[in-house]
């Protein structure tokens, strides 16, 4: 059915939907959506007569509820199967085939071509017209009211942003008419615009060049995304906002990674590496500048960002940090946090947030 994410999305709402519960050595678990903000976490209306007043974030607007999504037209490069669900779920899994996808392998690592086995042929143009007959197909064959295409595919390289190329949508266009430099993930972003559906981009490379932003714009068709952020980058932005936020000067931020599924493969290539360094390092920026008691105009930490593919941990990955701020009187504060994070079920629960909020655009 496609990549990590794509199947342990899908699985967990067939989950849910089936009401299903496993044992484990740990004892009998139940299918459930920890980890959404919608779904597992409250927000406070005010107070009342007995006290501060909570309801679900779910309630605060009429929104779709993850059991009523409908998945189809999960375009995947590669067709073997990357799923450890259990056999409760194989009867509802077995027949669904991820449709063939855009395999430009300039812009991805050159070690993910022996998987690249379901891939769309012809032209950049064309392709791109298959990806937008998909989406035609799947809103007629499932009658949803609303379609969305969200990318959760390998992290792919920077692209230039080139006058005459990509930095307007009529030279965005012909771009692809020419078959020039643009990346599979901007590709399925102008086809998703071009057929008036909300685009999600959740890795880190530049998809929204500005010819894509401009495009969007005039559709007047919603786009949002440039990586996931759902472990170690996510406690990151949380650690350092609760640092500088506590007048203590974050001098050092130093993360390292080690992951084992394809992901962490692709990772593995310079140019893939980079995007996502990128993407990490810039989290922390926003904090830093909001403070000039403590950073001075070119003032910012040093930021250290380490991946490594180790394909024993699957998709267990391990983040260890270190961050090191000055404090009072010339000391220094040094905090160390281990994180096991299982990736794919950290990313999940988010996609479905992003699709259901969305949803309401």
């Amino acid at each position: 059915w496609g990549g990590n994410n794509g199947t342990t999305v899908t699985a967990a709402v067939l989950a849910n939907k089936l009401g299903l519960s496993w044992m484990t050595k740990t004892g009998r678990k139940k299918a459930n959506y920890y980890g959404s903000l919608l779904q597992a976490s409250t927000v406070c209306l005010g107070t009342g007569p007995t006290g501060d007043v909570y309801v679900p974030f779910r309630d605060l607007l009429p929104m779709v509820h993850p059991n009523d999504i409908v998945f189809d037209g999960r375009w995947d490069t590669g067709e073997t199967p990357q799923w450890g669900e259990g056999e409760q779920l194989w009867p509802h899994l077995e027949k669904m085939k991820p449709r063939p996808s855009i395999y430009i392998p300039e812009f991805i690592a050159a070690n993910q071509e022996d998987r690249a086995d379901n891939v769309l042929r012809g032209s950049m143009a064309e392709q791109v017209e298959q990806i937008r007959r998909d989406i035609r197909d799947f809103r007629e064959t499932s009658g949803v009211d609303k379609v969305i295409v969200l990318w959760t595919a390998n992290t792919e390289r920077f692209c230039d942003v080139v006058p005459g190329l990509n930095d307007t949508a009529d030279n965005l266009l012909r771009a692809i008419e020419r078959g020039l430099e643009v990346s599979p993930s901007t590709l399925f972003a102008v086809a998703s615009i071009l057929e008036g559906c909300a685009y999600i981009n959740g890795s880190p490379q530049n998809t929204f060049v500005p010819g894509a932003v401009e495009l969007a714009a005039q559709r007047r068709v919603f786009i949002c995304g440039d990586d996931f952020k759902s472990g170690q980058t996510k406690l990151k932005s949380v650690l350092v906002d609760f640092l500088v936020g506590a007048g203590l000067k974050t001098k050092s931020i130093v993360s390292y990674n080690h992951l084992g599924n394809n992901d962490g493969k692709n990772l593995s290539a310079p140019q893939q590496f980079r995007s996502k360094e990128i993407s990490k390092s810039n989290v922390v920026d926003d904090t830093v500048q909001a403070n000039p008691i403590l950073y001075g105009p070119q003032d910012k930490p040093d930021h250290c960002v380490v991946i490594k593919y180790v394909p024993y941990v699957g998709d267990s990955k391990r983040a260890l940090d270190e961050y090191t701020s000055e404090i009072m009187m010339g000391g220094t504060n040094t905090i160390v946090i281990h994180n096991t994070c299982e990736d794919s079920l950290l990313a999940s629960p988010i996609i479905l947030d992003l699709a259901i909020l969305t949803e309401l655009c």
